[in-house]
């Protein structure tokens, strides 16, 4: 009679030095937690790497390490934001996201019932947005050497012929459009971080974009010249690191860039401006101006880019500039981020 396999007590259990020998109980845990949660034709083979069909256009590529703290947050957690980060560092090309892998490093003594969290959310994360986890691997440090689990993850996916998003696009004249508000994630973080209640809960916006980015493109491709979701560093970093690699600077208005009233509450709170706040689940766009009411309407009719506003417009500007009207008539420089505003934000 074949043995029964003990499954793993996700209940009272911890990860140990074990669980990364390459032994039993490595391989117990692989299969009790990420193929769980993970579960598809590829992960099925216990392969150590995926092979995948070969698909026509061009290949577009990303890697991104995800250390956010706390682990479990409003709105979402380490795993799902993992997923929605790396498939929208591929939609900002303009590319149809197809495979992710995720490698995690996990410190003796990490439950195991958070770990088993952690991996569902990223597999239901990963099913919801049609993109799947088809290899990864696993690693366990001594206690003390890391901070729970980090997750490091890549991601491709395939970009038609014709279409080419870049930073470098940007043109003096075109349109600067943000899907919504900004701050949300960043605030939510460091709320939880820090124990703070501000009347209404502040929820991360950790999202997958690629769904709003092909019903923009679908709309307006040829218009687009850049796509950015506006992450660490918050829109901000994104407008002035396009306006040194475009050569142009921006002219946008306070008035018109949206931000939810806690999240502006909370910022004014602890000393942050929502500017430079990250957010996981937004994007920033810019396009031909001819093509901004269709881009805008495009983006409404998607459920997360309801809010989607015109902030500004590219100007010709050898300083490469990010120049803003306040809401009080005002005018100053939104320059780069001097220092860490919120280390361990993603």
């Amino acid at each position: 009679m074949k043995p029964v396999r003990r499954k793993l007590d996700t209940r009272n259990g911890r990860v140990d030095l074990s669980h990364g020998s390459g032994g039993r109980a490595m391989a117990q845990l692989i299969a009790d937690i990420f193929h769980d949660a993970f579960d598809n034709d590829w992960l099925r083979r216990n392969d150590d790497q995926a092979t995948l069909d070969a698909q026509e256009g061009r290949l577009v590529m990303t890697t991104d390490g995800y250390v956010v703290s706390p682990l479990f947050f409003p709105g979402g957690d380490i795993g799902s934001l993992s997923v929605h980060g790396t498939i929208n560092d591929i939609a900002m090309a303009g590319a149809t996201p197809k495979y992710l892998s995720a490698s995690f490093i996990i410190e003796e003594g990490f439950a195991l019932g958070d770990l088993k969290r952690i991996a569902q959310s990223m597999g239901d994360a990963s099913r919801a947005a049609g993109v799947p986890i088809v290899t990864g691997d696993t690693k366990v440090v001594e206690r003390g050497k890391a901070d729970g689990v980090f997750i490091s993850t890549a991601g491709v996916g395939v970009l038609p012929d014709g279409l080419s998003l870049s930073s470098d696009g940007a043109r003096p004249g075109d349109a600067v459009l943000v899907s919504g508000s900004m701050g949300d994630h960043g605030v939510a973080i460091m709320s939880r971080r820090e124990n703070l209640e501000f009347g209404v809960e502040i929820l991360s916006d950790s999202a997958a974009l690629h769904g709003l980015t092909a019903a923009m493109i679908g709309a307006a491709g040829g218009a687009l010249r850049v796509m950015r979701d506006p992450t660490r560093g918050g829109l901000a970093a994104a407008l002035n690191e396009i306006a040194h690699q475009s050569n142009v600077g921006f002219t946008i208005n306070e008035e018109l860039i949206p931000v939810k009233p806690q999240v502006a509450a909370a910022c004014e709170f602890l000393g942050l401006d929502p500017l430079y706040v990250a957010n996981e689940g937004k994007l920033m766009a810019i396009c031909a101006p001819q093509a901004t009411e269709t881009l805008l309407n495009a983006m409404r009719a998607h459920p997360l880019g309801r809010e989607a506003a015109l902030i500004g417009h590219v100007v010709e500007d050898e300083r490469n500039f990010v120049e803003m009207t306040t809401r009080f008539g005002g005018g100053r420089i939104v320059d780069w981020l001097s220092g860490e505003q919120l280390p361990r934000i993603c």
